[in-house]
């Protein structure tokens, strides 16, 4: 009887251990489809899912100068997966420095030698000239627009004029409504003795519009007549002396600004609040996105934010380098991640494309757009495939082709 038990006792312990296999085997079956379902569902900074990224179809216009061989805006195919993009078109614009979508996304709005010209955006991508207008001044470097479709904002570099379009509903442009002359003198020879308006832009409330000023180290706030476009200076935002203010973008959220300087090569972030009689830009830091700021020669150009919010980008001419920094998502401060070469020279923009894992730099004077593997744990740009060649590439926006 004991020889029996014990047989029994070995049967139902070989019994417990298959049932302890079989249940390992199928918790390890569970852990691996959940890690699985966790990876296809796997989100990316910008909080949208890498599946969904895939699926979704995307192109990049590029802006170019035209006095050489190319002859507008390129269109290129995004492929997210890859890093990279393939050229589909080239759709002739005069000197195409800048561009912005319509606020509904229907319209691509280029700065061209004629003043400026709207293109409809097409289904899949691809652009359809509508019409042209003058600006009554010299050609623009900036466009943005309101949030209500009915004016176009053009800042002018070269004659310092902040000048007011208006847009119609069928994409077409209009008359000028209004135009300003800034005054003034800076006190740097020859690049900052007079206006030079880099950037225009509205705040995230739409009740200002803030015209960057790089010759007069100041940001002007326009305030914007809604019916009849015209602009009435609310009040400046003084910048540091001889520090060359560039570009002006704002956090998602709308609570923060960060302005870059060409000539301190730094970034000023401010704290927005609009919901007073007065706008109220409260300085809170100042970052440099160069490897040795006490180097010489180097000029701060392109800034974007990441569609995420997460991360901002800020390329350097000179020193040739491209500068990554977290954005905190409660406070808005900054925190430099790294600043490394981008193999080439005068990298005038830069963007990221979707997914936020591909850093995209033109090179104005190498002719080239490169890419970069971005790694934000480690701080580092991984150089990805050959670059494409373009003349003179200028201004990067990407879009999401609508079906």
């Amino acid at each position: 009887m004991e020889k029996q038990g014990g047989q029994e006792n070995v049967n139902q312990e070989n019994m417990n251990r298959e049932n302890m296999n079989r249940e390992n085997v199928d918790q390890e079956n569970v852990d691996q489809e959940n890690v699985n379902q966790e990876n296809v569902g796997q989100k990316n900074p910008d909080g949208q899912e890498r599946l969904q990224d895939a699926q979704e179809k995307y192109v990049a216009y590029v802006g170019t100068y035209t006095h050489g061989s190319s002859i507008g805006i390129h269109v290129y195919d995004i492929d997210i997966e890859a890093g990279h993009m393939t050229e589909r078109e080239v759709v002739p614009v005069n000197n195409a420095s800048h561009m912005t979508k319509s606020y509904n996304g229907k319209y691509l709005y280029s700065i061209a030698d004629e003043g400026v010209e709207v293109l409809k955006i097409l289904p899949g991508g691809s652009l359809e000239p509508i019409n042209k207008v003058g600006i009554d001044g010299m050609r623009g470097c900036y466009l943005s627009t309101d949030k209500n479709g009915r004016f176009l904002y053009v800042g002018g570099y070269h004659d310092g004029k902040v000048t007011v379009v208006h847009t119609h509903k069928d994409g077409r442009l209009g008359s000028v409504m209004d135009g300003v002359f800034h005054k003034g003198i800076g006190s740097v020879a020859e690049r900052n003795f007079r206006p030079h308006v880099s950037c225009v832009i509205p705040t995230p409330d739409d009740k200002y519009l803030c015209a960057v000023d790089n010759g007069i180290d100041q940001v002007k706030l326009y305030k914007v007549d809604e019916l009849t476009g015209r602009l009435d200076l609310y009040d400046i935002l003084r910048c540091k002396l001889d520090s060359g203010p560039r570009l002006l973008t704002f956090s998602l959220d709308g609570k923060y600004a960060y302005l870059n300087a060409e000539l301190t090569n730094e970034i000023t972030v401010y704290r927005y609040d609009g919901s007073g009689k007065s706008p109220d830009f409260e300085k809170i830091q100042e970052i440099s996105v160069v490897r040795d700021p006490e180097s010489m020669g180097s000029a701060c150009c392109g800034m974007k934010l990441s569609p995420s919010g997460k991360y901002l980008y800020a390329s350097t001419a000179g020193e040739n380098t491209v500068a990554v920094f977290r954005v905190d998502q409660e406070t808005g401060l900054l925190t430099r991640l790294c600043v490394l070469p981008i193999s080439g020279d005068y990298p005038k923009d830069v963007d990221v494309l979707p997914g936020e894992r591909t850093l995209v730099v033109l090179n104005h004077e190498t002719n080239e757009i490169r890419f970069f593997t971005i790694d934000y744990d480690r701080g580092l740009l991984v150089m990805k495939g050959r670059p494409l060649k373009i003349e003179t590439p200028n201004c990067i926006l990407i879009s999401k082709c609508e079906e």
